[in-house]
């Protein structure tokens, strides 16, 4: 907003002479500083006593709902500033559907169980069996979970995030845990549950499978070998390209970077439609060796063996040719067969492909093919087992150089080098995992049609950006089987029987899972745990293992849907949700097992909508991390500026992308903060005295600036209330700044400031600025609630007149209106003569820079226009208050001036003139207007008429400005 200098109110002046008491500067009790810090809390302290949320959902009951449903952040460690970003997005939602005239409730939700709590407590307790039993154990692992929460939920609250804290959902309550395996259940009587032996990520450090969701991928060093098969019969091999091999020995070379493998190698893969040739490759003891390349990779191969000339003995069309024959393992005593894979590429290595269906998705479907066996020699620590021939004992990764050594020992080793690769890595530990086969439970992407529903239900769904939805299909539609199962202690259990020989659940399964549930619901995951088979399937007992594993944590949570939107309509909860909102990681992560779960339940997507929002990286786009000292704490931020700052920052920046955050960014965030607040203060200020219900004047009787701010306001509106409608949030905060620094500071707020400051308390002219102002305040806090929550709570109690108990309790404001039609100017006009005001400006400055004139006062503006003359003339006795200038004189173009300056306009003519001079006339002391009147009344020397008829008669009367 301008200084008051321009207006002529300032320090000194009026202020310090006999008309004072008639001069009417703005007056609040609002401050001018936010002290955001210090106030905040006792805002925040204020609304846990009159327990607000309570208050908005009876004050909204009855409206139709808008379910927003909080994806759990996990129940360990401090908020950081994406778990700021994330609860503040989504309480900008809701709160912005509450304006919008929806019951929005919002029930705050925390993931408890998994691997990261466990090993917080074994790393005080040891591990389970140490020093705890099971049961104590998992009651460490509930005690913990619970001060984590603590913690959390303090620090969400004082981001201003208002929800049902006292009453969150946890997975880790019973009633959540018996609806899971509810849950589950369901899932199995509609025919997804599978048991198989099949190749799952595997980390060591977790000492369990891995869900999709928990891999990520890193660069890794590995050793790259080309090793070589040798023909169980060269010469058949050879005929196959018809070539006589003779003595020599002809081979099928692979091409690795997990040489561990090799010990559970039972097959070499080959591309059915590929040519091969049959080349001249390096001597085998002396003698010649042919080897069978992807002819597309020939040359790069034989360079890697140091093979200097490219002779190509023979081709086969494609790998269909070879199949079925048999080649030597490169070392232990075991013959494999080649087989077909569509897998197999030419892009690298040579075209074949050690097949290890233990070690391999890939390799395990080829496998099945085929009937080969699943051999699987790893065992959960990573060491091979005992019965591994060589490599008994050993550590994986460490065998990798006895490996290499032994098969340059047995000269099958073509080429060895070390290369950096892209490698699935767990996303806790971030150590490389393995694909390793251990009997598992599933859930079936395939075997009842899960996948295909899926897929449907992604095109129903409205995804924020639109290019989630791509995304989620890509992922759902090459996603294998969901392993659900995790050999760990903290969790729900999947509460199975299994048959002894044939592995097959009992035939009761869903039946038995809801007695579980029941006593779930009353004593917990022990319930389980302590179970006597016998107590449920009495004889039967003897024939079958209870399954101690536990469900992967994506399904807990990703059961929420029915566990707490179905399980919660005295909250105002239903299903299915209207939006699920979080990080642009939840595509494979809670995204895909809510949208699973609920295809496996009900054949339908639990929400309508699903927005995700970008990562927050430095101003320089890295991530953050202590060692580069780039790290923005949220609790920091608001002890050093406030939550509303966070809030602004957020709420402005584009969440679709990567959020840059640093201390200079948040530092141009309160510097944004303080324009909003100062803008509201000025307005509030200059409501004092101002009671809406004496005098608040109809838009239609307003003075025509005030109707049009009235209008401009309006446009605002109806722009903010799509912005937050399509969740365009920046949008919003971009047209307030807007709104407050060019419509109001630097226009209409600088222009009514004579009429507020000099006109009669009472008069018509001052009671419309008051009238538009307070219909603007009135907006302008309902436009900021949602993203300024402590600020708009502190203006909505300074407004005046008789108002519900806090902002949130309204809907967006219904006393805008839009520029009568009949207006003298209209839309169109206004922003004509705007410019026209900028440009006058602009012709000032070098006239204020040389000192010929001081402030805009001094200056006497003449304006020449042409086709717009009339048009004016209705308002040109007023356009000096427009203007700011104590004169300013409209004339018709053809009475320019030599010297006058051309000013290009839009709308109208598209030109005008502009001649300044300095004013030769008094200061009035009152309104600080240079006039030719000031002294003419005897009884008040120093001021012009206007004031005088301001201060001792009926008061001036104004029309437009």
């Amino acid at each position: 907003m301008s200084d008051t200098e321009n207006s002529g109110f300032g320090k000194g002046g009026a202020d310090s002479n006999r008309y004072k008491h008639t001069i009417h500067l703005p007056e609040t009790a609002f401050p001018m500083r936010g002290d955001l810090p210090k106030r905040e809390p006792g805002t925040l302290a204020r609304w846990e006593s009159e327990n607000l949320y309570g208050q908005i959902r009876e004050h909204a009951k009855g409206r139709d709902t808008f379910v927003l449903h909080d994806g759990p952040p996990y129940a360990n460690g401090p908020i950081h500033i994406g778990h700021a970003v994330n609860k503040i997005l989504k309480d900008i939602v809701v709160k912005s559907k509450l304006m919008a005239g929806f019951d929005a409730p919002y029930v705050p939700g925390w993931d408890c169980h998994g691997l990261p709590i466990e090993l917080a407590v074994e790393k005080k307790f040891g591990k389970v069996g140490t020093k705890l039993d099971t049961a104590e154990f998992r009651a460490k692992c509930r005690e913990y979970a619970n001060e984590q929460i603590d913690g959390q939920r303090r620090d969400f609250k004082r981001l201003g995030v208002l929800g049902e804290w006292d009453k969150p959902y946890r997975t880790m309550d019973f009633r959540y845990e018996a609806d899971t395996l509810r849950s589950l259940a369901k899932i199995v009587a509609n025919g997804h549950l599978a048991r198989g032996v099949k190749p799952v990520h595997w980390c060591f450090d977790c000492g369990s499978a891995l869900a999709e969701a928990e891999i990520e991928y890193a660069e890794k060093q590995s050793q790259a070998i080309d090793v070589a098969y040798h023909a169980v019969d060269p010469q058949i091999l050879a005929h196959k390209f018809g070539v006589d091999a003779g003595d020599a020995m002809v081979s099928v070379p692979i091409w690795t970077t997990t040489p561990w493998t090799l010990p559970a190698s039972l097959a070499v893969t080959l591309g059915a439609e590929l040519e091969y040739s049959l080349v001249e490759g390096p001597s085998y003891h002396g003698g010649r060796q042919m080897l069978v390349i992807a002819t597309a990779l020939v040359e790069r191969a034989l360079h890697r063996y140091r093979v200097e000339e490219v002779r190509v003995l023979g081709h086969v069309t494609g790998g269909a040719a070879l199949e079925h024959l048999r080649l030597r393992h490169p070392f232990y005593d075991r013959t494999v067969p080649i087989i077909l894979g569509e897998h197999v590429s030419a892009e690298d290595g040579t075209g074949a492909v050690h097949t290890a269906p233990g070690h391999g998705q890939e390799d395990f479907v080829v496998g099945q093919k085929y009937g080969l066996d699943v051999l699987n020699p790893v065992g959960g620590n990573g060491v091979y087992l005992p019965s591994t021939e060589q490599f008994g004992g050993q550590y994986i990764w460490k065998a990798n150089d006895a490996i290499v050594e032994l098969l340059r020992e047995r000269r099958v080793l073509l080429a060895h080098e070390t290369i950096n690769h892209s490698y699935p890595h767990c996303w806790r530990h971030k150590t490389p995992v393995i694909f390793r086969v251990t009997p598992q439970w599933f859930i079936g992407m395939d075997q009842a049609g899960l996948r295909v529903d899926a897929l449907e239900a992604i095109k129903q769904v409205r995804w924020v950006p639109e290019w989630g939805q791509a995304r989620i299909h890509g992922m759902i539609a090459d996603r294998p089987d969901w392993c659900i199962s995790r050999q760990r202690t903290w969790g729900v259990p999947i509460a199975l029987f299994a048959h002894k020989e044939t592995g097959e659940p009992h035939p009761r399964t869903v039946e038995l899972m809801h007695v579980v549930a029941d006593r779930i619901d009353t004593a917990g995951t022990d319930a389980w745990f302590a179970l006597d088979p016998a107590e449920l399937i009495g004889e039967d007992a003897q024939h079958y293992d209870k399954i101690t594993d536990i469900l992967d944590v994506w399904f807990d949570s990703g059961v929420s849907h029915e566990a707490v939107l179905a399980a919660r309509p005295e909250d105002g909860l239903r299903k299915p949700a209207d939006l699920y909102l979080e990080g642009s990681d939840q595509h494979r992560g809670w995204f895909q097992s809510s949208l699973l779960t609920g295809i496996g339940m009900d054949r339908a997507a639990p929400y309508r909508q699903c927005l995700t929002h970008g990562f927050t990286v430095d101003a320089q786009g890295r991530k953050q991390s202590k060692s580069l000292g780039n790290v923005v704490a949220p609790q920091q931020v608001m002890d050093a500026l406030g939550a509303d700052v966070l809030r602004l920052w957020i709420a402005g920046a584009d969440y679709r992308n990567e959020m840059s955050v640093s201390d200079d960014i948040l530092k141009r965030s309160a510097d944004s903060y303080r324009r909003i607040r100062n803008t509201a203060r000025f307005l509030l200020g200059n409501l004092h005295g101002f009671d809406p219900a004496q005098h608040l004047l109809p838009n239609t009787d307003l003075l025509l600036l005030d109707q049009w701010i009235v209008h401009r306001a309006h446009q605002l509106q109806e722009q903010i209330k799509t912005s937050y409608a399509d969740y365009d949030f920046s949008a919003v905060v971009q047209a307030v700044q807007n709104f407050c620094t060019n419509d109001l500071g630097a226009l209409y707020l600088d222009v009514t400031k004579d009429r507020l400051y000099t006109m009669r308390e009472d008069s018509r002219g001052r009671r419309s600025a008051q009238s538009a102002m307070f219909r603007v305040v009135e907006a302008l806090v309902r436009w900021i609630a949602p993203i300024l929550a402590f600020t708009a709570d502190e203006i909505w109690g300074y407004l005046p007149g008789e108002r519900v108990g806090n902002v949130l309790f309204a809907t967006w404001y219904d006393g805008l209106g839009e520029l009568p039609s009949d207006a003298v100017l209209s839309q169109d006009d206004f922003e004509e003569l705007i410019d026209l005001r900028n440009q006058v400006n602009a012709q000032l400055e070098p006239v204020r820079d040389s000192g010929t004139i001081g402030s805009s006062l001094q200056a006497e503006v003449s304006v020449f226009v042409g086709a717009n003359y009339d048009l004016l003339s209705r308002v040109a006795e007023e356009l000096k208050f427009f203007f700011i200038t104590s004169r300013l004189t409209l004339k018709p173009m053809e009475e320019r001036p030599a010297d006058a300056a051309e000013v290009t306009l839009g709308l109208w003519s598209g030109r005008a003139f502009v001649s300044i001079a300095r004013t030769g006339h008094a200061k009035c002391i009152r309104c600080w207007h240079y006039r030719a009147d000031v002294g003419a009344d005897p009884k008040h020397p120093e001021i012009c008429l206007r004031c005088v008829e301001n201060v001792d008669g009926k008061g001036e009367d104004r029309k437009y400005f």
